[in-house]
């Protein structure tokens, strides 16, 4: 039972991201193919709600497993370990019950309260409910395995569930579309439940495979006094409590959304039906997109909690800002060039995944807030591997307060409509990274280096430049707009990398911290001269 390294478990965890991502994808766009953006619209409805209960029902305790687990394994205490695991589990499976059954008798009154306002949507609603005991359990075991720094088990499961989840959602809503609209979102909803399943038992599988090893351990451990289970569940309380309230944010966040976009888009001057279809532009179809451009950064928030709690156990701060600046680092010469590449190609990109320019729009506003959302996720694995879990909540309070504001006047006004909510989301994003930057800096010591900062801007702007004129050249030959927007993309990410390369921001030691290839790919590219030490 070997753990994974700070940076390997975020590589894993990428990669399954981008697996989990690319299947998302393709599920998005035959998912619009087949709705239509009011169909998508009232897919869109429902979920928010459908994440808000799950946040609830499982309360944060994922991470706060993560943390405390984290801090028993850095103590050599294998059985204090597996304690907080069954203990955590037991609460899980008890509040997962309870929410399946709010969420499913809860969608009727939400409909006759009209929080939703489209009644279409109540199908959609109830058909999510049973997904949330199995995820709720499921989120138990994955906090254990990222406890243990062992992310193969959750990138695994992750990989297993967005499939079965998929192919569930797509072939529900075929079948059920000829019925209606309402029927069809409601299949689609229900794919969340097979999926979840299917990714429990990966799960199980894993944890029924490494328990004589654990177990073991546990036996040849040195003698710790045992910590109550009242004292577990009171620590798993006190840091969960936070987490559950930043993360129920996020779903939070989109209800705002959900509430506010459509209402003020018939103020400004947009049928029932029009505001419906604009809302699933920007929630169903750009903001997955943002999404899948910070999976790095949020594989790498998810790998430092653990990394971060190890260190700050053994109290050795010098490793919490060096797995801070790494992280920081990298999700820079991510998240940079892809809001600048998903900005300029916005229009394209749409036409080429849903089959309509008309996301286009949303998608280039949101662009902005992908460095934004890459920064404040990192810095909320930094902070809740410290400890402090209460601080991300709070930021995002003081943000979602000002998306509140902004959503509520510019979405109404005509010039801007649904373009104003999606400068409301950017600013939400941004008002919660910099808060967090600065209990970073309070806490770590560690601010953004402004000089690589801009080599990486520079090198994004040459690729931007390059990828809009091949999309030019490539479509003026071919006339074919997904060929030509491909073959942006993939001219674009050749290009950054080698000039990220000449204007030096890029060193050996950053090449070499990648697991496995580092050393090797560091030593032929600085034979080329394209690296410096």
């Amino acid at each position: 039972m070997s753990k994974d390294t700070f940076l390997k478990g975020a590589l894993i965890l990428t990669i399954a991201g981008i697996v989990v991502k690319i299947i998302g994808s393709v599920n998005r766009i035959l998912l619009s193919r087949l709705l239509g953006g009011e169909g998508v619209g009232l897919y869109q409805m429902a979920y928010p709600i459908y994440l808000l209960a799950l946040s609830i029902s499982s309360a944060g305790i994922p991470v706060a497993i993560s943390i405390i687990v984290a801090e028993k394994l850095a103590r050599s205490d294998y059985r204090g370990a597996n304690r907080v695991f069954r203990i955590s589990l037991g609460v899980l499976a008890a509040t997962g019950i309870l929410f399946t059954f709010l969420l499913y008798y809860g969608a009727g009154w939400l409909i006759e309260h009209h929080f939703v306002r489209d009644a279409r949507a109540y199908y959609a609603i109830a058909a999510l409910a049973p997904a949330i005991f199995f995820v709720t359990v499921l989120s138990s075991y994955r906090g254990y395995f990222q406890g243990l720094q062992m992310m193969i088990p959750t990138a695994v499961s992750q990989i297993f569930e967005q499939l079965f989840r998929v192919v569930t959602m797509i072939a529900f809503a075929y079948i059920l579309l000829p019925h209606g609209l309402e029927f069809a979102a409601a299949g689609a909803s229900f794919g969340a439940g097979p999926g979840a399943v299917a990714g429990l038992l990966v799960l199980l599988y894993f944890y029924w495979r490494h328990k004589p090893g654990f177990k073991d351990k546990m036996e040849s451990q040195p003698q710790h006094i045992q910590e109550s289970s009242v004292s577990i569940i009171s620590r798993i309380v006190k840091l969960a409590l936070p987490v559950s309230l930043a993360n129920i944010m996020l779903p939070v966040v989109s209800n705002i959304d959900l509430l506010i976009v459509p209402a003020r888009l018939e103020v400004a001057g947009y049928t029932v039906e029009q505001a419906t279809e604009l809302f699933g532009y920007l929630t169903g179809m750009a903001v997955p997109l943002v999404n899948l451009a910070t999976i790095l950064t949020a594989s790498l928030a998810a790998s430092l909690v653990p990394a971060v709690s190890e260190a700050y156990t053994l109290g050795n701060k010098q490793l919490i800002y060096q797995r801070t600046a790494t992280a920081m680092r990298i999700s820079n010469l991510i998240t940079i060039p892809s809001f600048v590449g998903l900005c300029l190609l916005a229009t394209p990109i749409s036409l080429m995944l849903y089959g309509t320019p008309n996301a286009g729009t949303s998608i280039a506003i949101l662009a902005v807030g992908i460095v934004l959302l890459g920064i404040h996720q990192v810095t909320t694995g930094v902070l809740q591997g410290l400890g402090h879990t209460a601080i991300p909540v709070i930021n995002m309070g003081v943000s979602a307060v000002g998306k509140i504001i902004m959503s509520w006047v510019f979405t109404a006004m005509p010039s801007l409509g649904i373009m104003g909510a999606a400068w409301a989301t950017v600013a939400d994003f941004g008002v919660a990274a910099l808060l967090n930057m600065i209990f970073v800096y309070r806490y770590v010591g560690f601010s953004i280096n402004i000089k690589d900062t801009c080599k990486t801007i520079v090198a994004s702007g040459v690729m931007g430049g390059v990828a809009l004129l091949s999309y030019d050249a490539i479509m003026s030959h071919t006339l074919h707009n997904s060929l030509s927007t491909l073959g942006a993309i993939a001219i674009g990410g050749v290009v950054f990398g080698l000039a990220i390369l000449l204007v030096g921001g890029i060193e050996t030691r950053d090449i070499e911290q990648i697991p496995r290839v580092g050393r090797k790919l560091s030593a032929v590219l600085t034979k080329l001269g394209l690296l410096r030490r």
